[in-house]
């Protein structure tokens, strides 16, 4: 390189993916902000190619690497792989504590200046998070330094995942007539496209069936759009077929239809386009959010019940900033303790938490409001790169 070329920084960004698609999503949205918008040179580990290539079409799950959109991709196919010191990045991300190869370890201590190690949590709305965001952990072998940085609703946190522009795009999608042109996109006919709409994105668990019959009893069409793969078998019960993309049948007031896997690039436009959204794991509950619209979380489950403490922590965040009527606090909690498993609905119940939900969805300017108020947090990536800029910084003074 000549000396009057700019150093291009580079970062290697770990995934191990856990949770179907929510770590590949985040750590893929991450990457793509990473390059577009700050000129990283970003390579991706990922260990599951297969998963990956259902929210980017693009990926070839028989290649060892390649690049798409600018980013390197390249198969964490073992921990055996060999290192040294000039094939480490200045900043190496491991996603949620994924333990990355002990061999990479061993060459960043070897590299000069050393890179800025961090461990990129997941989210979550508990309060200890702010006590040990940005906390240093050294390493007990090798002179380094791994900090913790972690997501979050508040300022004394990396705050959440989105790029700039994003009200934007939102604001244009709507201008231009987008909500019709996707949905006509993916099938649906003037009639559905008129009804209640409601994206359905959930882990197989939920009680999706209790739903199902409420809505084929509703006094109003609505119409239920579910990605391919996601509660198979109560989808396909009520299909009476197996669910595949295409697939659609009505029942009563309810129309259920089959959508393909929605790209990343294109999934903000389905949240546009419906009236509720159902969500789960993190990077799609994060993007509902933004789409500031009525939403419902199904949070991944944990052993001893862990999510349901993560639950409470986010819907008492969520609901205690927000100038809220009581009634509407009391509606989408109760709604979501039942869908999350924490209380068990009899049929009648269900019925009634629903009527409650859509009460509480037309209230449509407190989704708003709570968007802004996760905005003037900042973006995670910039948030993260001046917390890297600050590390080197202190480096660089210790070091004289």
């Amino acid at each position: 390189m000549s000396q009057n070329q700019p150093h291009t920084t580079t970062l290697a960004l770990f995934c191990k993916v856990v949770d179907n698609y929510g770590d590949i999503g985040i750590c893929w949205r991450l990457s793509r902000q990473l390059q577009a918008e700050h000129g990283i040179a970003v390579t991706l580990w990922v260990d599951d190619l297969l998963t990956f290539q259902r929210l980017c079409p693009e990926i070839r799950t028989d290649q060892s690497q390649q690049e798409i959109a600018g980013i390197q991709i390249r198969h964490w196919a073992h921990q055996e792989d060999t290192f040294t010191a000039n094939d480490i990045a200045d900043i190496v991300i491991e996603f949620f504590g994924c333990d990355i190869p002990p061999a990479y370890i061993a060459a960043m201590s070897q590299r000069s200046p050393q890179p800025v190690w961090l461990n990129l949590e997941g989210l979550t709305a508990e309060e200890w998070v702010e006590g040990c965001h940005s906390l240093p952990s050294p390493h007990p072998r090798y002179s380094l330094t791994k900090y913790f940085f972690f997501p979050g609703f508040t300022p004394k946190t990396g705050g959440l995942l989105f790029e700039s522009g994003i009200e934007q795009r939102q604001s244009a999608f709507i201008a231009n007539n987008g909500k019709t042109d996707f949905l006509k996109s993916l099938g649906l006919s003037e009639a559905e496209i008129q009804s209640e709409l409601i994206s359905l994105f959930c882990y197989p668990h939920a009680p999706v069936a209790a739903l199902f019959d409420v809505w084929k009893n509703s006094a109003h069409p609505v119409t239920c759009l579910v990605p391919e793969g996601v509660a198979s078998e109560i989808v396909s019960a009520f299909l009476d077929t197996p669910p595949v993309r295409g697939t659609m049948v009505t029942r009563g007031a309810l129309t259920l239809r089959v959508i393909p896997l929605i790209p990343q690039t294109v999934y903000d436009q389905l949240l546009w386009s419906c009236d509720i959204n159902f969500v789960r794991g993190e990077d799609s509950f994060v993007r509902a959010q933004l789409a500031g619209k009525p939403f419902v979380w199904h949070i991944y489950p944990q052993e001893n019940a862990l999510h349901h403490v993560k639950l409470r922590a986010f819907l008492k965040r969520y609901t205690g900033s927000l100038s809220a009527q009581p009634f509407w606090t009391a509606n989408i909690q109760n709604f979501s303790l039942a869908w999350n498993g924490v209380t068990q609905p009899s049929a009648a119940e269900w019925k009634n938490l629903w009527q409650e939900m859509i009460a509480a969805a037309a209230q449509s300017g407190i989704s708003l409001q709570w968007k802004q108020e996760i905005l003037k947090h900042g973006d995670l990536c910039s948030n993260l790169l001046q917390f890297v800029a600050a590390i080197q910084e202190k480096t660089v003074i210790n070091a004289v």
